[in-house]
């Protein structure tokens, strides 16, 4: 068991109505156990009794349609959401969920918030000051750096995201659809980023994106998630190949 970073067994997760990722909660939850929460019948479940783990120096990859679980499954992993039933073990302080729907306060400027986010990774003052430069560097903001993060565009936003993340590597990293956003230079930037991140045997990496090929290219297993179900777990491209003939029909 000491090999497995993420041990994710029998989740259940449900809620009412839409669940936004909420940053000020993801900070006052990131360093205390993923507590279990008090459904109701009317509660919709959004994922359902998931079994999976992520080895250390491994890449998982997350398929499925729209509205099947993953951002959810994710978001509970980086203890964003609390779970109903089963258990999530992370074996790292320093753990990182990339999504546009989290990680910035918008009226804080980009430069703000790369401490924010250092600090909620886990990181020193000055562990975050050593690599500062080369954060703004690789998100191509310029000046755009000391504007608030709610003047950026969905680009600027993943870009400065990703930034942050890939520079500081987190000894797990949570990755929702981010590296399908941005210009396509950047996007190829990141993807070989990403690569170079991988190949570290000692970060673990889950990646939730609908680019079948880009998993094929970054993941050793496969997670398929079908109406919060795990519907198939295994071979990058066994699992693959299996979703690709579903989605066809």
């Amino acid at each position: 068991m000491n090999d497995i970073a993420i041990d994710v067994k029998n989740v259940t997760i449900a809620y009412r109505g839409t669940k936004a990722v909420n940053y000020r909660i993801f900070l006052k939850n990131l360093f205390k156990p993923r507590k279990k929460r008090i459904s109701t019948n009317n509660d919709f479940q959004a994922v359902k009794h998931v079994s999976f783990d992520v080895r250390k120096g491994e890449t998982v990859g997350i398929v499925g349609e729209n509205g099947s679980g993953k951002s959810t499954l994710l978001g509970a992993i980086a203890g964003v959401y609390g779970v109903d039933k089963g258990r999530i073990t992370v074996r790292s302080d320093r753990c990182s969920l990339l999504s546009l729907g989290t990680g910035f306060q918008s009226r804080l400027s980009g430069y703000q918030n790369i401490f924010l986010s250092g600090y909620a990774m886990g990181f020193s003052k000055e562990e975050i000051m050593a690599s500062l430069d080369e954060i703004i560097e690789f998100s191509e903001l310029g000046d755009f750096i000391k504007k608030p993060v709610k003047t950026y565009s969905s680009g600027m936003y993943s870009k400065l995201a990703f930034s942050i993340s890939s520079v500081l590597t987190p000894e797990i990293l949570l990755v929702d659809e981010i590296l399908s956003v941005g210009d396509m230079r950047f996007r190829e930037k990141s993807y070989a980023k990403m690569k170079q991140m991988i190949d570290d045997e000692q970060r673990s990496v889950v990646i939730v994106n609908h680019s079948t090929e880009s998993l094929r290219g970054l993941c050793s297993r496969i997670l398929w998630l079908h109406r919060g179900e795990a519907k198939m777990f295994g071979d990058t491209d066994e699992v693959l190949d299996a979703y690709k003939k579903f989605m066809v029909g």
